[in-house]
């Protein structure tokens, strides 16, 4: 199997459990969700990457990442200045 796919694959295992485990707990936070599947992509593009070459799906990978990290920035932001309105 080719890197792509076997990133592709376990990016999908890792959302299934993470899917599996807040419906065992009865608790579905979509900004958990996010956060855990953001860590997920953060690690299997490490896995994956090679510091010599990048590949197109790559960097496409790597635009994916940085909008996720904006949205991060946001949701942590958010809960900050909830904390300070309580």
């Amino acid at each position: 199997m080719k890197k792509k796919d076997l990133a592709t694959l376990f990016l999908v295992i890792w959302v299934l459990i993470i899917l599996t485990f807040m419906l065992m707990g009865q608790y579905l936070d979509l900004e958990i969700f996010f956060v855990l599947w953001l860590i997920g992509l953060l690690i299997i593009t490490e896995l994956i990457s090679t510091h010599n070459i990048q590949t197109k799906y790559l960097v496409k990978i790597k635009y994916v990442i940085a909008i996720g990290v904006a949205i991060f920035a946001f949701i942590v932001l958010e809960k900050v200045m909830v904390i300070i309105n309580s």
